[in-house]
């Protein structure tokens, strides 16, 4: 187990330090029973998860009122966002995540950190579109195939951040050539050398 518990480029309190500790606690203790997490991963949950997920906070638009996580998981990033945004008053976030298991999870994170987020137990397909002014979706599918769910979820003149691997350039190629345009900004990963950031804004179809 990780004994690092930074979390680079963010200044936090303490007390949101002891809610990410107290979530990552609470993500072990839930992993022995269902994969929130690869296994491989949990001895380095902090880094590679909590640190991973909280590095998209200060890449928002300061003025973002809402927030929409989709494919949540084990809320990776969706509630680790959720406790940054309960130091600073904002944004409001959503989860949505199919599976009920890792949805009963998340509602008891919710509940033991006294955190506030609104969960909706569907397919991103398939729940209300949010219009919300960020979209964030970690690990949930290619960018040719998430894109049409960003689109879905996004409020005109909103901002997708989405976690990508050592594959965002080819990813970007295949969206463009799916028949997306958009404005993108590959921003280098604190976690993880070889992965970026994508930030989207300009989201269009066709």
């Amino acid at each position: 187990m990780t004994t690092t518990r930074d979390l680079p480029g963010l200044d936090v309190s303490k007390a949101t330090l002891d809610l990410l500790e107290a979530f990552e606690a609470l993500a072990r203790r839930w992993t022995e029973k269902i994969n929130l997490v690869a296994p491989s991963t949990v001895p380095d949950l902090w880094t590679r998860h909590i640190a991973d997920s909280a590095q998209l906070w200060p890449l928002a638009p300061q003025a973002t009122k809402t927030w929409a996580d989709l494919g949540s998981g084990g809320g990776f990033p969706g509630l680790v966002v959720a406790i940054l945004a309960a130091e600073a008053g904002a944004p409001q976030v959503t989860l949505i995540e199919s599976d009920q298991r890792k949805c009963a999870f998340l509602r008891t994170a919710l509940r033991e950190l006294g955190i506030k987020a609104t969960i909706l137990d569907q397919r991103a397909e398939a729940a209300p579109p949010q219009q919300a002014d960020v979209v964030s979706a970690r690990a949930l599918a290619p960018l040719p195939t998430l894109l049409p769910l960003v689109a879905r979820h996004l409020a005109p003149g909103g901002t997708a951040l989405l976690p990508k691997g050592r594959d965002h350039a080819t990813e970007l190629d295949a969206a463009r050539a799916a028949g997306w345009t958009f404005t993108a900004e590959a921003l280098p990963s604190r976690t993880d050398p070889s992965a970026r950031i994508l930030r989207l804004r300009d989201l269009t179809h066709g």
